[in-house]
């Protein structure tokens, strides 16, 4: 699994699993458990992930969906 990309915003994840779910990619979100767990004060972000033979056709996807400047670098 390869770093898609990384956030606090629950809005965002929900709109990246939503676009990658209608391009048949899954996704998986790590740290959501440690997130809750320090009280969602914010330093602490949740990683979007995905295998890494999905990674460029998430994404291309992303990058489509005009959300390029939230992908980790890499």
């Amino acid at each position: 699994m390869i770093e898609l990309l990384r956030t606090n915003d629950l809005v965002l994840i929900s709109a990246v699993e939503a676009i990658l779910a209608g391009h048949g990619i899954e996704v998986l979100v790590a740290d959501q458990f440690t997130s809750s767990i320090e009280g969602s004060l914010g330093f602490l972000p949740r990683r979007l992930l995905v295998d890494g033979d999905d990674l460029a056709a998430a994404r291309s996807a992303l990058e489509d969906a005009g959300l390029a400047g939230e992908l980790t670098n890499g």
